[in-house]
């Protein structure tokens, strides 16, 4: 297994930079070492960052340059929004293009995105994550919203397979592909060979108060069809009473998400892609994102798969 840094923080005295930040200068010398010496092989690198050099292609170049020269090379972009909601259409739509291009550019070979639009009901808080609600949920969608989004999918991949890009779509909350039926009805209507699923489990887990699934079996229908993999873990706080869930992350050994069940269908299925952990959003990052890849190793050599 490979693993990728998909990190959601930056936290090396003296700079303490969030990984939606668009500076690219956050991907510093010490925190690149740093994701080395952790066990990382690569890095996700948010729409965000390669947005701030605008049109600059060269810029972009070097930018990778330095990361592929330091040893953690930009493996995964990250380049989500919501393909079928009116809102900021042309806008995603127009990203995800530019992201592929920039893709293929610079050598990375997913492009990875959350089909999530912006929240439409500001004054519902209800809605997901943790609630009853999910804005935007397979449970309410019609199957021509699955058709539209397919010919948009479709389109991307079609701009990626000469590039040499693959399009991966996330499980997530808030969105058409939010559990494993939605995941493998998008799979079957794409029907391209660059296209998959990246099965994240923690966002099944979050996307509602109670379950609509366990993480168990969306993997094992998921594992198939996977071409890219967000691995994150928390614990599961219910308020029934609130119709309410709240969630703690932690690593990937010590929450609700049976990675040893999860690890052990991806291979089986022959999974040959990255593992990527979504780094800890608090505390010492380094230390609990090690103690992730260490668990997800000792995993890997108990199962043989190493």
């Amino acid at each position: 297994m490979k693993y990728c840094y998909a990190n959601r923080r930056h936290t090396l005295y003296p700079d303490n930079n969030d990984s939606w930040s668009p500076d690219p200068n956050a991907y510093n010398d010490a925190f690149l070492r740093k994701s080395i010496d952790i066990g990382m092989d690569g890095l996700e690198i948010g729409f965000q960052v390669l947005n701030s050099f605008g049109d600059d292609d060269d810029a972009i170049k070097a930018f990778a340059k330095r990361l592929s020269d330091a040893g953690m090379p930009a493996v995964a972009i990250r380049a989500g929004g919501s393909l079928t909601a009116a809102e900021l259409y042309s806008e995603n739509k127009s990203r995800l293009a530019r992201m592929i291009d920039v893709a293929g550019m610079i050598g990375v070979g997913i492009v990875n995105g959350a089909l999530s639009a912006p929240q439409r009901h500001p004054t519902h808080p209800e809605f997901s994550p943790g609630h009853p609600k999910s804005q935007d949920a397979s449970r309410d969608a019609m199957i021509y919203d699955y058709e539209r989004l397919a010919d948009e999918l479709r389109e991307a991949t079609d701009r990626g397979a000469p590039r040499g890009v693959t399009i991966s779509v996330e499980v997530h909350q808030n969105s058409l592909v939010d559990n494993s039926w939605s995941a493998k009805l998008v799979h079957k209507l794409v029907d391209r060979e660059n296209f998959g699923i990246n099965p994240d489990l923690g966002n099944i887990i979050w996307t509602y108060d109670e379950m609509e699934e366990t993480t168990e079996q969306a993997i094992k229908e998921l594992a198939p069809i996977s071409v890219y993999w967000h691995c994150k873990n928390m614990h599961r706080i219910n308020h029934p009473e609130n119709n309410r869930t709240v969630f703690m992350r932690v690593p990937l050994s010590d929450g609700e998400v049976d990675y040893r069940f999860a690890l052990t269908a991806m291979v089986e299925a022959g999974y040959k892609g990255f593992m990527a952990i979504e780094g800890a959003s608090a505390g010492d990052q380094f230390y609990q994102d090690q103690k992730s890849v260490d668990y997800a190793e000792s995993i890997l050599e108990d199962i043989g798969a190493k």
